[in-house]
């Protein structure tokens, strides 16, 4: 009998105690090819659909992570110019208060030059020490102009601390917040207003927002203003010294009541009054 070779041929056989039976099953050649090849396509489609799904994995770890280094780099970028801006400020004050102070000479800024390298870690704590030492050398100047009277270390009026510098809610109800440039101080009507430190008088008279305002000079770009009077007791150009009359409380300008508006100003930039009050105390 001649074979066929179109036919792959298996034999199965079955045998029990009773009875044996062998049983004969034909596939053909191209059925078996074509299965083969299917599973062969469909097992290159699963590999090839797992290598997709781990490369595109990999693209988005590598690119969740590149975001997360961006926004790093970016946060890094800003605090950096936040501390050189801040650097810069101390660095020009300072100059200024030691000019005034008269510890150090009033001379022109050192040359210098170089080319212009990004800042890394080592750059960062070099700028970090030398905003250290510049605070350092700001406290000392400042010592020693509280002892010549020229920073202010008094109470400008007797009363209570209200609202404070930075944001608050607009204190006439209207909506939305706003910046207060200055510190307040309740007081009565009339109650005497004095100088926090010595200088001279640069502004007397009305201002939008302030009312009747007074405005003194410390030298050095420090400066003191004095809000809402109800009496001005001082001239323009006039040297005060510290603690000198100024005028008196009042509620003049945009004000809900009786009150003094005490800013302090270093370069014409409104700073923080409250730790020149706390220095001492209102009494």
């Amino acid at each position: 009998m001649a074979r066929d070779d179109r036919f792959y041929a298996f034999i199965i056989a079955h045998t029990s105690r009773s009875r044996a039976r062998v049983q004969r099953i034909r596939v053909e050649k191209k059925v078996v090819s074509a299965f083969l090849a299917a599973a062969a396509v469909l097992t290159v489609g699963l590999c090839y659909g797992l290598y997709g799904l781990t490369q595109q994995a990999a693209h988005l770890r590598t690119e969740f992570e590149n975001q997360r280094l961006r926004a790093e780099n970016e946060r890094q970028r800003q605090e950096l110019e936040k501390l050189n801006n801040r650097v810069e400020r101390v660095e020009d004050t300072s100059r200024k208060l030691a000019e005034k102070s008269g510890v150090v000479e009033n001379k022109p800024m050192p040359s210098s030059g170089g080319p212009a390298l990004p800042l890394d870690e080592m750059g960062l704590a070099t700028l970090i020490a030398k905003m250290g030492r510049l605070e350092e050398d700001m406290s000392a100047y400042e010592a020693v102009l509280r002892e010549r009277g020229y920073t202010p270390t008094i109470w400008p009026v007797i009363g209570t601390l209200e609202g404070g510098f930075g944001g608050r809610r607009n204190p006439f109800g209207g909506p939305g917040y706003e910046f207060h440039s200055g510190q307040d101080i309740e007081a009565p009507w009339g109650t005497p207003v004095i100088a926090g430190a010595s200088g001279k008088v640069t502004f007397v008279g009305w201002q939008n927002g302030y009312g009747q305002l007074v405005i003194v000079d410390h030298g050095g770009g420090l400066t003191t203003r004095y809000g809402h009077l109800s009496h001005i007791d001082v001239e323009l150009d006039q040297v005060v010294s510290r603690g000198q009359l100024l005028g008196k409380v009042g509620s003049t300008g945009r004000s809900t009541g009786p009150h003094l508006h005490y800013e302090v100003r270093i370069n014409d930039e409104p700073v923080d009054p409250l730790p020149y009050l706390l220095q001492s105390s209102p009494n």
